[in-house]
């Protein structure tokens, strides 16, 4: 288990740098070609370099997915971007298209290849397979147990490592190979346009009784009845790493920085606990306080135990037990720091310190001053910069948040 690596997610530079200051050991970001998200989280080649760049001086791998599924004109140019990733310092990249991977196989034979979760591999035969085809890695199908994962591990040994997935959105359509965008919005999820119309709110209308709409589950915020729930493994990840797993990945390259500083936050300590015998229930419940303090859709423990929803809560559509107030930008003399802005907070507010290793340490705001050093009650216009004391060992990055009231 000691080899393990924390997989973490990025769309810009700001998230990759959070991801690996949080505790990642590797990223994966999209490029410019054949990236399975909006072309707003892709990063340009020049932008590939300064992310391996970043990543490399300290330690860390870089991963760039060419996951789309491909036509003929990107199978075709996939060797010159493959050779372009390589020499612009990609660890290696996350293939779903056989072709791609022939071609990348022989026009770039230096360069490391992930085959994708969109390749849907369940069995070891299919890996042998990968292996054979000179992939280093195979990032299992997100519908297999943990049964299932400890017995492939079993029959491939070191042939392929193993990679799976441990948190963050569950896609509805098998291994996310989703027709339902495609249709209604002609934007199809396998070609990186995906407009998540599972998460869109739908009502029934009976044949006979045209329009007369009928909501399918109601509740406060209506009810989007076929978005999928979010995965959550930190209950049981000392069994996922039991299982013979290489990497362990969370999911979210449309997720803000503090998104994925927090959660890889989370990971990270849970991960280095079980590896250094420290692991505890306490810390558990704690780990899973920190990650109830981001945006989610109620949890589940995925298919690692069978059907998806025989391990789900039914709460409502998005939780979220935090606010994001700001990142710490600059620090002062005696504890005094210069925080960004992101969401207003006054005198008198309790916020709380999200910094590696840590859980989030709560203080009260005694006094508050606007970047002209006027003293002010309130910080509230986005972006600017406002100066508070924190009682805690601080550090630029940090990140700051405040419960929210229910």
């Amino acid at each position: 288990m000691r080899g393990v690596e924390l997989l973490a997610p990025a769309g810009d530079m700001d998230t990759l740098v959070a991801a690996e200051r949080f505790g990642a050991d590797a990223v994966y970001i999209g490029g410019p070609q054949m990236q399975l998200r909006a072309a707003s989280v892709g990063f340009t080649i020049e932008g590939v370099a300064r992310a391996a760049a970043h990543l490399h001086s300290r330690g860390k791998r870089l991963y760039v997915t060419v996951n789309a599924f491909a036509d003929q004109r990107e199978a075709d140019a996939a060797g010159a971007y493959g050779r372009a990733l390589l020499e612009c310092g990609a660890d290696a990249v996350i293939v779903s298209d056989l072709g791609v991977i022939a071609r990348l196989r022989a026009e770039v034979p230096e360069l490391e290849i992930h085959v994708s979760t969109q390749a849907n591999c369940q069995n070891a035969d299919a890996a042998r397979v990968y292996a054979q085809m000179g992939c280093r890695r195979v990032v299992l199908g997100r519908e297999m147990a943990l049964e299932d994962i400890r017995q492939a591990h079993a029959r491939l040994g070191e042939q392929i490592e193993l990679e799976v997935f441990v948190h963050g959105a569950m896609c509805m359509a098998y291994s996310g190979r989703c027709m339902i965008s495609a249709s209604l919005t002609d934007r199809s999820a396998n070609r990186g346009a995906c407009a998540q119309s599972c998460r869109w709110r739908y009502h029934l209308m009976e044949e006979k009784r045209p329009g007369q709409f009928f909501p399918v589950e109601e509740d406060d915020r209506g009810m989007t009845i076929l978005s999928s729930l979010d995965l959550n493994a930190m209950p049981f990840l000392d069994q996922v790493l039991e299982s013979g797993v290489r990497s362990l990945k969370i999911e979210g390259r449309m997720k803000t920085p503090y998104y994925v500083a927090t959660v890889v936050n989370a990971y990270r300590q849970r991960i280095d606990a079980i590896l250094n015998g420290s692991d505890s229930p306490d810390l558990i419940r704690a780990l899973q306080r920190e990650l109830n303090a981001v945006s989610h859709r109620p949890y589940s423990s995925g298919f690692y135990f069978g059907q998806l929803r025989k391990h789900a809560s039914d709460e409502g559509v998005y939780l979220q037990d935090c606010r994001f107030v700001g990142v710490v930008r600059q620090l002062q003399a005696n504890g005094w720091i210069l925080v960004e802005l992101r969401n207003k907070f006054t005198v008198g507010d309790t916020l709380e310190l999200v910094s590696p290793g840590t859980r989030g340490a709560s203080f009260a705001v005694e006094a508050l001053y606007d970047e002209d050093g006027g003293e002010i009650y309130e910080a509230r216009v986005p972006q600017k910069l406002y100066a508070l004391r924190c009682p805690y060992p601080v550090a630029p990055g940090d990140m700051l948040r405040m419960r929210i009231e229910k």
